[in-house]
Order: C-alpha cells, then sequence, then structure tokens
C-alpha cells in the first residue's frame, strides 16, 4: 500500500483517498479525508511540500484523524485537534512566506540590498547589482582613479565586462510587492499600473486644482469632495487673483522657451558635438576634471573644461554630485566677441539635461568664461555621465551682433 492510501485509510472517517492518483502531494492525499481531519492532513502534507510525501508529515495526519475523526473520543482530545490543526496551517503560510523573503535575500542588490526595480547587471562571477548601484560603483571609481570592482568578489567591472540578467529581471517582476497605499499585496511587475490607475486609496487631486483648489486625498473620496468643493462657487475676482499666482510660475518657462526661438534667429549660429575627456590635476591629491580637444564653431577655436562639485576635495564621499563647465575662446579676436551658449545632451545619450542659456562677451583679456553649472536633474544622472568613459555633449553658440 502506498503512503497516500495508508494516510487515506489511517481513521474511521477515512474517505475514498485510495483514489488519489500517483504524483499527487502528500496534502492531496490526505486531504480526502471526511470532517475535521481535511484541513490538519492537508496542512501537514503542503508543509511537507508539494508532491513530495513526508513520513513525519503522515504521522502526524494519522493521529489527527484518529483524535478529530473518532466520535468517541474526548471533547478535549477533539479541541487539542483542531487547534493543532490550525498550528498546522499557520506554519504552512509561514513556509511559503519564508520562500519568498529567501527569494528576496538571494535576487537583492548586492550593495543595497533591495530587489531591483529595473535593470539588473551581474559580474563575471554572477554577483547581481541593480542599475543605481552599477552605475554609481562606476563613477565612484572614475572620480577615485581605480578600477571599479564587485563589492562581493572584488572582480572588475565595466560596462563591456557586465551583463543584464534578464532572467532575475523576470523573477524579480513576479514577487509580490505591497502597495504604498492600500497595503495590498501585487506582483511588483502589476504593482505601478495598480498604484496609478486602479488603486481606491491612491493620492488625487481635486479636478478643481486649475482655478486654485488645494485639495489631495484618497480617490475613493474624490467624488464626495468635488460634490462639496467650493471653488466652483467662487467669483470672477476670487478666481482672477488664483490664476494670476499661477501665471507667474509659468512664466519663467515662457521666458527660456521665447529666448530659445529669439536666439534660433540669429544670423551666425553654431553647433558642435564635444567630446570631454577625463584627466587628472597635478596637485598632491589630484582631481578630477574633465577637457574636450580643441574644436572650431563660428570660424573661432573653442574648449570646454569641466568639474566635479567644483573641485571638492574628495567628490566620492559626497551623495550630491554637480558637474560645472567653463568656456574657453583660445584665438585671438579683433574686437569683442558677445555670445550666447547652452550645452545639451548628446545624440545617442539618455541624460537628462534642462536647458540654460548663458552670455558672455568674449575679447583676448577676457577669454575664458567663470565655471556656471550644467543643468543636470539630478545626482543620478551625474553618476550616469561620471560613469561613461567620455562625456558626449551638443553645445550651441549664437553670435550676437551689434
Amino acid at each position: 500500500m502506498s503512503g497516500a492510501e495508508e494516510a487515506g485509510g489511517g481513521g474511521p472517517a477515512a474517505g475514498p483517498a485510495g483514489a488519489v492518483p500517483a504524483g499527487v502531494g502528500a496534502g492531496a492525499g490526505v486531504g480526502a479525508g471526511a470532517g475535521a481531519s481535511a484541513g490538519p492532513a492537508a496542512a501537514l502534507g503542503e508543509a511537507a511540500g508539494p508532491g513530495i510525501p513526508d513520513e513525519a508529515g503522515l504521522a502526524g495526519a494519522r493521529q489527527l484523524q484518529e483524535a478529530a475523526g473518532d466520535s468517541d473520543a474526548p471533547p478535549k482530545k477533539r479541541l487539542r485537534a483542531a487547534e493543532t490543526a490550525e498550528a498546522a496551517a499557520a506554519a504552512a503560510a509561514a513556509g511559503s512566506g519564508k520562500l519568498e523573503e529567501r527569494l528576496y535575500s538571494v535576487l537583492c542588490c548586492t550593495v543595497c540590498l533591495d530587489l531591483p526595480k529595473a535593470s539588473v547587471y551581474q559580474c563575471t562571477n554572477g554577483h547581481l547589482m541593480c542599475a543605481g548601484c552599477f552605475i554609481h560603483l562606476l563613477a565612484d571609481a572614475r572620480l577615485k582613479e581605480e578600477q571599479a570592482t564587485c563589492p562581493n568578489c572584488r572582480c572588475e567591472i565595466s560596462k563591456s565586462l557586465c551583463c543584464r540578467n534578464l532572467a532575475v529581471e523576470k523573477a524579480v517582476s513576479e514577487l509580490p510587492s505591497e502597495c504604498g497605499f492600500c497595503l495590498c499585496q501585487f506582483p511588483r511587475s502589476l504593482l505601478e499600473r495598480h498604484q496609478k490607475e486602479e488603486c481606491q486609496d491612491r493620492v488625487t487631486q481635486c479636478k478643481y486644482k486649475r482655478i486654485g483648489c488645494p485639495w489631495h486625498g484618497p480617490f475613493h473620496e474624490l467624488t464626495v469632495h468635488e460634490a462639496a468643493c467650493a471653488h466652483p462657487t467662487k467669483t470672477g475676482n476670487e478666481l482672477m487673483e488664483i490664476l494670476d499666482e499661477m501665471d507667474q510660475s509659468h512664466r519663467k518657462e515662457m521666458q527660456l522657451y521665447n529666448s530659445i526661438f529669439s536666439l534660433l534667429s540669429f544670423e551666425k549660429i553654431g553647433y558642435t558635438e564635444v567630446q570631454f575627456r577625463p584627466y587628472r590635476t597635478d596637485d598632491f591629491i589630484t582631481r578630477l576634471y574633465y577637457e574636450t580637444p580643441r574644436f572650431t564653431v563660428l570660424n573661432q577655436t573653442w574648449v570646454l573644461k569641466a568639474r566635479v562639485n567644483d573641485s571638492e576635495r574628495n567628490p566620492n564621499l559626497s551623495c550630491k554630485r554637480t558637474l560645472s563647465f567653463q568656456l574657453l575662446l583660445k584665438s585671438k579676436v579683433t574686437a569683442p566677441l558677445e555670445c550666447s551658449f547652452l550645452l545639451l545632451k548628446g545624440p545617442y545619450d539618455d541624460v537628462k539635461i534642462s536647458p540654460v542659456i548663458y552670455h558672455f562677451v568674449f575679447t583676448n583679456e577676457s577669454n575664458e568664461t567663470d565655471y556656471v553649472p550644467l543643468p543636470i536633474v539630478d545626482s543620478v544622472e551625474c553618476n550616469k555621465l561620471l560613469a561613461a568613459k567620455n562625456i558626449n555633449l551638443r553645445l550651441f553658440l549664437f553670435q550676437i551682433q551689434k
């Protein structure tokens, strides 16, 4: 007699458990019993693992069947059997939770110890790094003039040596994650859509926010708020005051774009792709800086230089990273040369740079601008530039005619 048949016929309340097909787990075989015997046996069978009969689990199931299924057993004994069944079910649930925890520890990034949210990279020995930490390691190595290494095995890492692990990315996307609003569990691949479109507790705004309503609240309260919102009943004068305040925040953006359109109508316009290459100063404590080869725009020779965190002594110890640059005129001019210029990302880069226009009058005596900020969105984008072998940007120059 097989283990499943023995478990199914162990007690007086046994059902047609012997008809269970081969390959069905111990939990399914024991669970065929009638009455209170189904719960404890199934729970113990599941704790042993799907499809893997466990001798201890089967023995415990027989004991629980004998106690819970025997109508002549004392009430206290039947009560203890029910309590044991509940404990077995809780143990089975805890076992599945521990499996998820083990997967979290196996698939997490070796640097930040968190599950990757996007791309996953691995070193030549298979250790995993999320995209943010991988770029940060490369940027830190560039600042310290060292070879970037894996934090686990110390093998060399670079964009050419490391590759993405698509299997881990797909596995991580299927792991459950908790919604930050309703606290329900969803696969990570579906969590973003749920939080943006489906969650009834997601934070939303009133549809009258354009006329000054500051309300923020859960989505399920939105209809009630909008029905009672006082902003649609405000007078015209009150609404005009609110709209004036909102317009002030948009005027600066419009001023920037109007300035760019005005520059595009200039007679002399030039642009070129520039490549910043890393160098080191000759100081006792060397500092990283970037410089481009000489290039010609508007019939003049130019050079661009850049530095990290305004030449801070140890920028690798700072979480905040910035880049600043200056434009140098290398050729001689017979008259002052008034120019406007701006740097934008190169055609094949994904770094986010906001357009900012700078002005300067170049002469033979004053042929270099002050260091001005490269308007990168945040430190993450700065690390992307530092992690690259070279920094590729596009320079626009507009000559102002007198």
